[in-house]
């Protein structure tokens, strides 16, 4: 078995697995399903981002538990709500601050991503992963800024193609992390049986040089 570095194994990969598969749901739903109203797609946009960031928040509940890694949940989770309330409160009868608001949300999105892969993450497969999705984030909410001559239902639509890249990502990113963390406690389980063999044999043969050591002391 190939030795894993722990340093490398990020323990939250249930989240992103949790995340992978809201954000590939609903970028499917957003990209081949129906919605002509505006204010429908942007009330559906918002409870999306607010269950994302209650995961997220979560998330940074446990982490704060185990002080590792907190910080980043805690930001996400800051970046997914105030989008939320933002589209719910300023942007349901405005389609220009809609437009505004989910380009903004997808650009910052994607720094964040890119900011995480370079500086909170350390083996190499997961960097590329988080920096891969920040970069198409920044792309998409650029064209989703240049998107107000389309349709309504158009630059929802790009949304709905980064949320999905998201997703996959992010289920990429939990399940290779989950293979390593799996990996990495099969090693440690057949190291701690390894050491119990080493301490049981080292025990018998303390135990029989104290035996023949008894049985020389009767012969004298």
């Amino acid at each position: 078995m190939a030795h894993i570095n722990r340093r490398f194994i990020d323990k939250h990969w249930m989240v992103f697995i949790l995340r992978g598969l809201m954000a590939a749901g609903f970028g499917l739903f957003t990209l081949f399903g129906s919605m002509a109203d505006f204010e429908v797609m942007i009330s559906v946009i918002a409870i999306f981002l607010l269950l994302m960031g209650i995961v997220d928040s979560v998330s940074a509940l446990y982490a704060s538990v185990k002080k590792h890694g907190w910080i980043n949940s805690v930001i996400d989770a800051l970046i997914d709500i105030a989008a939320a309330l933002a589209l719910l409160f300023f942007a349901r009868q405005d389609i220009v601050v809609g437009l505004v608001i989910i380009g903004v949300y997808t650009i910052v999105s994607g720094l964040i991503d890119i900011f995480h892969g370079f500086l909170s993450t350390v083996d190499p497969t997961d960097r590329f992963i988080r920096v891969l999705a920040g970069v198409l984030g920044c792309i998409m909410g650029v064209v989703i800024f240049n998107a107000g001559e389309f349709e309504i239902t158009t630059f929802v639509r790009f949304f709905g193609a980064y949320v999905l890249i998201v997703g996959v990502t992010s289920l990429i990113y939990g399940v290779h992390n989950r293979s390593q963390d799996a990996e990495d406690r099969v090693a440690r389980s057949q190291a701690a049986k390894k050491l119990a063999k080493v301490a049981a044999k080292k025990k018998i043969v303390k135990n029989t040089a104290k035996s023949k050591k008894n049985t020389t002391k009767k012969k004298k």
